[in-house]
């Protein structure tokens, strides 16, 4: 059975966040975006349109942005937070135009983590690019059929199920089912 990609994008909010945190990091350090290009591996023309907001970069690409700035996803994606709160709601950092979505969650600094709550609609489709060597997910699915597509083959998970990956390969997230499929993502050395 074929799969359609979700084709989705960052959230506005996402875009408008990481964009205003990036040029934030970059001017500390004293670096022009050019600086930050070389140091990342993303285009001069990319990291503009970043810090405007008016790019949507990938997931990845937000990443290494992260790496080259010394900090991590997490800490450019997640609202800041008020110390009076007790919870955090977390923030949807990808959607598509099917209802499918990535919320992060949390994060924790040492050792880095990130908890993610997805949600793929049927038929649908998200594309990962590869992380830093040694990262790991850990996927647990709480309703529906998740398909994890990777290099070395797929692996289907039903509800109740887990498995951890290797996510410093090319992998995808299917849901080959007319059901979504909710599950739960952690990442670690990402």
């Amino acid at each position: 059975m074929s799969c359609e990609v979700a084709t989705g994008s960052s959230t506005p909010e996402f875009v408008t966040r990481i964009g205003g945190r990036i040029r934030t990091l970059r001017k500390l350090r004293d670096w022009s975006v050019q600086q930050l290009a070389e140091a990342s591996g993303i285009s001069r023309r990319m990291l503009t349109g970043i810090e405007l907001g008016q790019a949507n970069p990938s997931l990845a690409t937000v990443d290494r942005v992260a790496r080259a700035l010394d900090t991590d996803f997490a800490a450019l994606a997640l609202p800041e937070r008020d110390a009076a709160e007790d919870q955090v709601e977390g923030t949807v950092v990808w959607q598509a135009p099917d209802g499918s979505q990535a919320l992060l969650l949390g994060a924790t600094q040492a050792p880095r983590a990130e908890l993610w709550r997805w949600t793929l609609a049927p038929e649908g489709q998200y594309d990962a690019e590869p992380d830093r060597p040694g990262a790991q997910e850990v996927h647990h699915v709480l309703t529906g059929r998740l398909t994890l597509a990777l290099a070395t083959g797929t692996q289907v998970l039903a509800p109740g199920q887990s498995a951890v990956i290797a996510s410093d390969q090319q992998y995808a997230y299917r849901n080959n089912d007319s059901e979504p499929v909710v599950f739960m993502r952690v990442v670690t050395g990402a």
